[in-house]
């Protein structure tokens, strides 16, 4: 139960609940839906209570690179998974170059149950002249659009120079 703790005792606190427990994702904003008349569509009486029949997950939900040489270039592997049960479709809208950020990824439509490889790769550049003894901070929402929602994913990383 959660009205008491691992002892025994009544709890004084209420217990918070993971977002994928209480059916919501972080860092996401719904878009407003439109039919699309070419997307595949399921229609079967077991599937026609569920409200959510689309969308992806982020795998992980956000990226920290930690401490970063000035110079050099880093990459790391984001899992873009399809949760839902038709194919969906997703663009990725590219970081501005002052960020140093870019997104290498395969454009087209996501099966349901498959995923797709994100590859997230930065230069670490300082931008600017003031200083910051030795550490800038990199910080950035990659914005993935798909059908029904938009996905934030943070990126963050410190530049040492």
């Amino acid at each position: 139960s959660l009205m008491v703790d691992v002892t025994g005792q009544t709890r004084r606190e209420k217990v918070i609940l993971p977002p994928y427990l209480q059916g919501k994702k972080p860092n996401a904003i719904p878009n407003k839906k439109r039919e699309d008349p070419v997307s595949g569509k399921v229609s079967t009486s077991s599937l026609a209570t569920r409200q959510d029949l689309t969308g992806f997950h982020l795998i992980p939900p956000r990226v920290t690179f930690g401490v970063l040489k000035e110079g050099c270039t880093y990459v790391t592997t984001v899992i873009m998974k399809n949760v839902g049960v038709n194919f969906s479709r997703f663009r990725v809208k590219q970081p501005p170059p002052h960020t140093g950020l870019r997104v290498m990824y395969t454009p087209g439509p996501v099966a349901a149950g498959l995923q797709v490889e994100l590859e997230i790769e930065i230069l670490a550049m300082i931008i600017g002249g003031k200083d910051t003894s030795g550490l800038e901070e990199v910080s950035h929402d990659i914005e993935i659009i798909t059908e029904t929602e938009t996905l934030l994913l943070p990126v963050k990383a410190n530049i040492f120079c």
